[in-house]
């Protein structure tokens, strides 16, 4: 029998494990030199001229920079309706309200058509989502939160690496948010990073993430407001070291598998595959819808009969608006339709740089059987 095939899996190599035996020997394991070097080499990596910082995860990265940019209490914030929970938690933890627009079916991004129509008064930023490592259109984007005097949030949890045009995802805009999740294209087992062309952000990020502490050129230090804990650690670092140095290859190896998707799923009648996008996709997801009622099966028994064929299928995600507490806030699921059948019909198939070319050939092969 064949090993198990999961969605997922992160790549970590032996000179990342002795690198990170080192640190522990080096007896500094909380934030110090391991930190900033990640944080200088993202910073080279996007950009000499981006100030970078890195913090324990994305979704602490993304409350921070609402802070930053002047969300709180009683503002708006105009977000996909399909993403991963913690795009809208953020909101909806600092008081302000999520305002939901829904997705394109195939990009998965956010209709930027429904965008201005949901602009108000109380709108003070858009966070776009760049779903699955598909840049969202970054000029269209950008002029309508110009036209309307709002921040811009990305959400690039899924995006490291991925290009719009000629230009990384993170290495221009105003606050972008990167996640390294195990599940993500490189990781630091936990951890994230926000990129910026704002020195004084990124100065308010680093109290932001440990208690809002500031301290002078004494050393003492003082509290300028109640500040999170959400500093990443030097072992976390090290990993995240070693995977930007091959990020690249890992993305490049991502696009080549999700070619093969492509090659092996054309013409299939029982799937619906999402938009292939360019070489500046970063492919974090390789995502199909299927009508689970019309091929006589649920979801999860769909999920069951993969793994018990040796594969692993993921959910990426449910819409959002579908979530009990949102519901409970008086969001409607069937108000951004697109991505509630998205969220109901989505599954996740194996997607990772050391899969073999013939691993796709059998997921596929798996599922027109399941599906014929």
């Amino acid at each position: 029998m064949k090993p198990f095939l999961p969605f997922t899996r992160p790549s970590i190599d032996a000179d990342s494990i002795a690198a990170v035996a080192d640190v522990f020997r080096s007896g500094q394991l909380a934030s110090g030199p391991k930190v900033q070097a990640f944080e200088a080499a993202l910073a080279v990596y996007l950009g000499s001229e981006r100030h970078v910082r890195v913090m324990t995860s994305a979704t602490a990265g993304l409350e921070m920079a609402l802070q930053v940019a002047g969300v709180g209490e009683g503002d708006e914030v105009i977000v996909p309706a399909m993403s991963f929970a913690a795009s809208a938690n953020v909101i909806a933890r600092l008081r302000a309200k999520p305002v939901f627009v829904d997705i394109d079916l195939h990009t998965r991004n956010i209709n930027l058509d429904l965008v201005e129509p949901a602009i108000t008064a109380k709108t003070r930023a858009i966070m776009p989502v760049h779903f699955a490592g598909l840049p969202v259109d970054m000029d269209a984007l950008y002029a309508i939160a110009a036209e309307h005097g709002l921040r811009v949030v990305e959400d690039a949890a899924h995006a490291i690496g991925s290009r719009y045009g000629n230009r990384l995802i993170g290495s221009f805009g105003d606050l972008v948010v990167f996640s390294f999740h195990p599940n993500k294209n490189m990781t630091s087992i936990e951890g994230g990073a926000i990129a910026t062309a704002d020195a004084r952000a990124a100065e308010l990020f680093e109290q932001y993430r440990f208690h809002g502490i500031k301290r002078n050129a004494q050393g003492e230090i003082d509290v300028l407001f109640p500040g999170t804990k959400s500093n990443l650690t030097d072992v976390a670092a090290q990993i995240g070291i070693d995977q930007l140095r091959r990020l690249d290859g890992f993305n490049a190896r991502r696009l080549e598998l999700a070619g093969r998707y492509f090659e092996e799923l054309a013409g299939f009648p029982s799937a619906v595959l999402p938009a292939r996008g360019d070489s500046g996709h970063s492919w974090h997801m390789f995502q199909v819808l299927i009508d689970f009622p019309r091929a006589g099966m649920t979801r999860p028994e769909f999920q069951k009969r993969m793994a018990d064929r040796g594969i692993g299928i993921g959910v990426h995600y449910p819409s959002i608006p579908s979530l009990q507490y949102y519901r409970e806030q008086g969001y409607r699921p069937q108000d951004t339709p697109v991505a509630e059948r998205v969220g109901r019909e989505t599954v996740t198939l194996p997607l990772f740089p050391a899969m073999a070319d013939e691993d796709v050939v059998r997921v596929c092969r798996e599922l027109r059987e399941m599906l014929h």
